[in-house]
C-alpha cells in the first residue's frame, strides 16, 4: 500500500507515470543509502571489481601468491560470492595456512555457501588461533550462519557470547532478537530490539555508518516513513512553485 501511495504522489508531482517511476526508483535508492543499505554502492562496487581483476591477473602469473589469494577471497566474500571465495582460498589452507584470518574467511565462505559442518570446523580453527579475533567476529559469523539454517538455539549461544565481547553491537542485537523470536521468546526479542536502537542513537555519528543498516531493520517502518517524508517535501515544493 505504501508503494502505491508513493507512486500516486509522484505521478501527481511529475504529471508522468514514467517520470514518477524514475523518481520513485531514485527515492528508493536514496532512502536505502540513508537507512538499511541493502542496495549496492556503485562506486565501491566498481573499485572492488577492479581490484579483483588485478588480483586474478596476479594469480595467473604467480599461483603461489598466498597474500593475493587471501585478499581476493576476502573481496569475493564481500561481493556475495562465497563458493568462489572458498575455491580461491582452498590452496592456502591445503598448503598449511591456519592463521585466524585464513580460517575465518574459509569458515565464512563455506557456511555462506551451505557447507555448515566444515564451516563450523574452520571457525573453530580460527577461534583456536585467536580467541578474540576482531572482538567477537567469529561468534557474529556463527550466529548469522546458525540462524540462517534454522539453528536458533545455537545462534543465541554464539550471539550472547558476542555481546559479552562487543556490548555495543547493534547488529548482534538484531540477529539475537530474531533468534529469540524463533525460540518463542517474544519479550526477550522485544527487549533486544529496544536495546539495539538505544545503542545506535547513543553512538558517535562517525560510528553509526556500519551499524545503520541493522538499526533500521530493528524498526522496519522507519525507511518507509523517510521515503514518504521525502515525497511529501517534494510535493510541497512543487505545489509552492506552481
Amino acid at each position: 500500500m505504501s508503494k502505491l501511495l508513493l507512486f500516486y504522489l509522484l505521478v501527481q508531482l511529475t504529471g508522468s507515470p514514467l517520470g514518477a517511476l524514475a523518481l520513485l526508483l531514485a527515492v528508493w535508492w536514496a532512502t536505502d543509502r540513508m537507512t538499511v543499505g541493502v542496495l549496492p554502492d556503485p562506486l565501491r562496487g566498481v573499485a572492488r571489481w577492479r581490484r579483483r581483476l588485478q588480483l586474478a591477473r596476479a594469480l595467473e602469473v604467480n599461483p603461489h601468491d598466498r597474500r593475493a589469494r587471501l585478499e581476493l577471497a576476502d573481496l569475493l566474500l564481500a561481493g556475495r560470492r562465497p563458493a568462489r571465495a572458498a575455491q580461491v582460498l582452498r590452496p592456502n589452507v591445503e598448503a598449511g595456512d591456519e592463521d585466524a584470518h585464513t580460517a575465518f574467511l574459509m569458515g565464512a565462505a563455506l557456511g555462506r555457501s551451505g557447507q555448515s559442518d566444515p564451516a563450523e570446523r574452520a571457525l573453530a580453527v580460527a577461534r583456536a588461533a585467536d580467541p578474540d579475533f576482531r572482538a567477537g567476529e567469529i561468534d557474529l559469523e556463527l550466529g548469522r550462519q546458525r540462524l540462517g539454517r534454522g539453528d536458533a538455539a545455537g545462534a543465541r549461544e554464539a550471539l550472547e557470547r558476542l555481546l559479552v565481547e562487543r556490548p555495543g553491537s547493534v547488529e548482534g542485537r538484531l540477529w539475537l532478537a530474531r533468534a529469540l523470536d524463533k525460540l518463542g521468546d517474544r519479550d526477550g526479542a522485544r527487549r533486544r530490539r529496544e536495546e539495539g536502537w538505544r545503542e545506535y542513537v547513543s553512538l558517535p555519528r562517525f560510528h553509526r555508518k556500519h551499524e545503520r543498516p541493522f538499526a533500521w531493520r530493528l524498526q522496519p517502518w522507519r525507511p518507509t516513513a523517510v521515503a514518504l517524508g521525502v515525497v511529501l517535501v517534494l510535493a510541497a515544493v512543487a505545489a509552492a512553485a506552481g
